[in-house]
């Protein structure tokens, strides 16, 4: 386990509401390197020079070098959380949504990130509940983080027929 990594474990959904307000996990640290980068851009065809031409960035970027696609900083972060948050209590977990994403400061390309998750709100359903984590993704040796946003997951106790 990376040193500082932090693991949440819930039975139950109910005890959810108990750490409403409170850090409750800690990702693991993960590599946002060019090769991660690049591949990212081929998936999603976002190919902007900034992301993708490591001799353009260093010579015209403000940068001085490549940055990772803030949505590659949204989607490593939000993935981590599957290693760091179990809630056994749910029969499945989907997410809901986003809210106030902001890209706080740029990843540059082998930066390592890693996300630190409160739960900001926890709301009951019939069918299980809804978490609004707080997400704050950390890039290693930076002051500020990298971004922040809000993931909203709803949480479910048994599977959904199909419609």
């Amino acid at each position: 386990m990376d040193k500082g990594m932090k693991i949440a474990a819930f039975e139950t959904l109910d005890q959810l509401a108990d750490v409403v307000g409170t850090e409750v996990a800690v990702g693991a640290w993960l590599t946002l390197d060019q090769p991660c980068i690049d591949g990212f851009a081929a998936v999603t065809g976002d190919h902007q020079w900034i992301h993708v031409d490591p001799e353009r960035a260093r010579a015209e970027s403000p940068f001085g070098s490549t940055i990772a696609h803030g949505f590659l900083v949204i989607s490593s972060a939000a993935a981590s959380m599957l290693d760091v948050v179990k809630v056994q209590g749910a029969a499945m977990a989907t997410i809901y949504g986003l809210d106030r994403v902001r890209f706080v400061a740029p990843a540059p390309a082998g930066i390592r990130v890693r996300a630190r998750i409160t739960l900001e709100r926890w709301t009951p359903r019939p069918e299980g509940g809804q978490a609004d984590w707080a997400v704050s993704v950390e890039g290693d040796g930076m002051e500020k983080p990298v971004a922040v946003f809000e993931l909203i997951v709803r949480y479910t106790t048994a599977t959904l027929a199909a419609e």
